[in-house]
């Protein structure tokens, strides 16, 4: 059985209270790396994000058909300009003038339905762009929003990550001047239990939280003050005092 005296058992209590405060630090730091907020907000981005994509999509499709449609009209214009020319010239036969004359009313039909066109496909454009820019302004909602939350959730996680960093210099400060045989028990104990070492008060054990069976509380205080002896529930160490008896 390991041994240590009773006032160097004392001192896991303090130790194992540097344990749980860097166990508490680490739980704090877990709650605000998986802040919920995050993830709602990712998921409501990433819709938004596609939703952007797809009025940007619509916008660059309807400027490409307005194109299309400004190029007809222009090629139609420039038709209409070169029979004008040649009817205003007067050369040719009379017949081939007048079915010149029918050509070009045939063109400026023509023109003004694709301007009808292109007038339609402006209207449409304009819808288009301005449902991207509140499609926009939403992501560009939701991203304000994100930026905010991760500030305030790095600056929290930041100053866990500062307190982290003191307590452990603390405990390793504390760890080194104590008995190195009983400190090994401990570190093994902690590991594989989770609670290094707790109280043994008034015949509960505070690592279980539960009342020792007479049996084992006759076995614990038969043990002698310098042997080292553990919880039959939670399996820390015991850490024993006269007036806790």
């Amino acid at each position: 059985m390991a041994k240590a005296a009773p006032a160097e058992q004392l001192k896991l209590l303090e130790l194992q209270g540097l344990d749980a405060k860097l166990k508490s630090l680490a739980g704090r730091r877990k709650v605000l790396e998986t802040d919920p907020r995050i993830a709602d907000l990712q998921d409501a981005l990433n819709v938004a994000n596609g939703e952007l994509g797809a009025a940007k999509m619509a916008v660059h499709d309807a400027e490409a058909e307005l194109r299309r449609s400004e190029a007809d009209v222009e090629q139609v214009t420039s038709r209409i300009e070169r029979d004008e020319a040649r009817l205003n010239s007067g050369t040719g036969l009379s017949k081939d003038l007048v079915a010149l004359q029918s050509d070009i009313a045939s063109l400026n039909k023509r023109r003004s339905d694709l301007e009808d066109v292109e007038l339609e496909i402006l209207e449409r454009l304009d819808t288009l762009r301005e449902r991207q820019a509140a499609q926009q302004t939403i992501v560009d909602d939701i991203q304000g929003s994100f930026a905010g939350i991760r500030a305030e959730l790095d600056e929290a996680i930041a100053e866990i990550a500062a307190e982290e960093t003191l307590v452990r210099g603390q405990r390793a400060a504390f760890a080194e001047a104590l008995d190195a045989g009983m400190l090994a028990v401990y570190e093994k104990t902690i590991a594989k239990r989770g609670v290094g070492a707790a109280r043994l008060f008034h015949g509960k054990s505070e690592g279980s939280g539960m009342m020792l069976s007479p049996g084992d509380l006759a076995e614990v205080k038969a043990a002698a003050d310098d042997d080292i002896v553990f919880c039959p529930d939670s399996g820390c160490i015991l850490v024993r005092s006269a007036e806790w008896n």
